[in-house]
This record gives C-alpha cells, structure tokens and sequence, in this order.
C-alpha cells in the first residue's frame, strides 16, 4: 500500500533520516574551515559594533536607556564571557559623547571590514552546504555579503530594542498581577523570533546561486537553527561554567576564549540549519514527494565533497 505524498512529511522516520544527513552535511572538514573564519571575524567585529551601537544610543536616548539596552545584548551569551563584554559597554556609556562619537567613527570602519569578511565566510560556508557548484562572481558576491551583513545589523538592532522596550513595560506595570511572567516571556521571545526571521530569509535568499531556495525548507531550517543555538548557547554555558572552569587555564583572556567558543557553537548551529534546508529540499525534489514550490529544480545529483576536491586537483 503506497503512502499519500502528503502525509510522507508526517512521519518521523523521514525526520530523523533528514536530521542525521544535515549532520552528516554540516560537519564536513570542508565545513570546519569555514566555522573558524566565521567565529574569527565575528569576535573581531563584536566590539567595533558594540562602540557604533552605544554612539547612536547616546545621541538618542539618555545613559540609563544606553545601560538598559547593553544589559539585553548581554542577556545571550555565556556569563564568563558577558563581563568583559559589560565592561566595554560600561566604559563606552560613561564616556563622553565626543569620545564615543570618534571610537564609534574608528570602530566603524574596523566593524565594518570584520563583519563584510565575516559574512563572505558565512556566505561561502552556506554555498559549500548547498552545493553550489558555480560561484558568484567577485562583485556580485561581495556586495552581496555587504547587504546580508546591513541587514543582520540592522534586524539587530530593531530585536535589541523591542528587548528594552519589553523591560521597560514590565518595569511600567510591575504592579499588575501576572505581567511579570508575560513581559518575561516576550524578553526571551524577541531574540529568537529576530533569529529565526533573519535565518529563514539567508537560506532563501543568500545559499542558492540558481534560485531562491522553498519558503517551507528555509522556514524550517530557520527553526531548527534558532533552536539549535538556544540550546548551543545553554550548554555552553554549562560546559564553560561548571564543567570546565576556563579561568583557571586562560587567565585573563578565559572570558574571550569563552566568546569564541560560543561563537562557534552558534555559527555550527547556523550550518547546520542551511544542511537541513537542503536536505528538506532535496527530499521533496525526490520522487513521490510534494512539491513545496514551484521553482526550478535541483540537479537530480549531490556534488560530494571528496568529489569537488578530486576536480580541483
């Protein structure tokens, strides 16, 4: 008896098969090589931005706001790696407009050659998931990481305010019965569902070189990444904290060893939710399959790794 292709997507087993194959996918030594350079240029970036954020909070919103909305940026990471970063902050908010404004003007072109690295390495990495055989030429793919890397910027700033602006309700109407618990659960919600949003519209957008990839496999992989770097994020902490106490090894830099090994949890996350957007996709290209949109089709064949270093050589 043949199964309705609709109800294929129902049952476990295709899940699992499609979970173990973006590990599979995602994990490559290939892979590994674009991780290191993601998290590198992401920990060089964090502090020029961290210093372009405080010098517009300051030119719009007053010390206390500037404070507040350090400590929800703050609220993500580990709590090893969260004191120098609220060190830099508090220097950053106690300082005077105009050395800010100049740090920030610095910052700005350090941040941004970071980042623009940073996300042709995160770029790179997605193509090589996906299979991409034919790369973007330089200009296009360039000013294409310049584009995913403004928005990233700008996604989040807009969920670091809707954090604060969350905070500041819950302060306005602590009085009332059960607001707290709401309030709270909006503060958590705001960072996820900015994260989901911005994975789900990279893996569209930015990982195929032939067509946008399907709504429902990048809406998915968008998912399954922004639960995969909440729990990154949580065993990390775990581990750095009460497992393996890194202070005692690194000393004074234990807390940016920290930052990076967080980093790279997350950025793992990431690849891992663009391997199982392509997996997904694949598996409904397959026959028997529904079609999840009608856009045009993939190579009936995966480009394997080993097989695209044996034509370089």
């Amino acid at each position: 008896m043949n199964t309705h292709p609709a109800t294929r997507w129902a049952t476990p087993a295709l899940w699992g098969r499609l979970a173990i194959k973006a590990f599979a996918r995602s994990w490559g030594r290939d892979v590994m090589l674009y991780t290191g350079g993601v998290s590198f240029f992401a920990l060089l970036a964090v502090f020029p931005a961290i210093a372009i954020l405080i010098g517009f909070y300051k030119a719009v919103l007053t010390i206390g706001q500037v404070s507040e909305q350090a400590a929800a940026l703050a609220d993500v990471m580990p709590y090893a790696a969260r004191a120098i970063f609220m060190a830099e902050i508090d220097r950053l908010a106690n300082a005077s407009a105009r050395t800010v404004s100049a740090q920030s003007a610095f910052a700005l072109i350090i941040g941004g050659y970071a980042a623009h690295r940073g996300f042709k390495a995160l770029l790179a990495g997605l193509n090589l998931i996906h299979d991409e055989t034919e790369p973007h030429g330089f200009f296009k793919f360039n000013l294409l990481a310049f584009f995913v890397a403004l928005f990233a910027f700008l996604l989040f700033t807009v969920v670091s305010g809707a954090v604060v602006t969350s905070r500041i309700i819950e302060r306005a109407s602590a009085d009332e019965p059960g607001r707290l618990v709401s309030n709270w659960s909006w503060d958590a919600l705001w960072p996820a569902l900015g994260l989901a949003i911005g994975l789900t519209l990279l893996y569209r957008y930015a990982m195929s070189h032939r067509a946008p990839v399907a709504w429902i496999p990048s809406l998915v992989g968008g998912v399954v990444a922004t639960i995969m770097s909440t729990i990154s994020s949580w065993l990390c902490a775990i581990y750095v904290e009460q497992i393996a106490p890194l202070g005692a090894t690194y000393g004074s830099v234990g807390a940016v060893v920290v930052l990076l090994i967080w980093l790279s949890w997350n950025v793992n996350a990431i690849f891992y939710g663009g391997a199982f957007t392509t997996e997904m996709e694949l598996a409904a290209r397959s026959k028997g399959a529904p079609e999840l949109e009608p856009v045009e089709p993939l190579p009936e064949t995966v480009v394997k790794l080993a097989d695209r270093r044996a034509q370089r050589r």
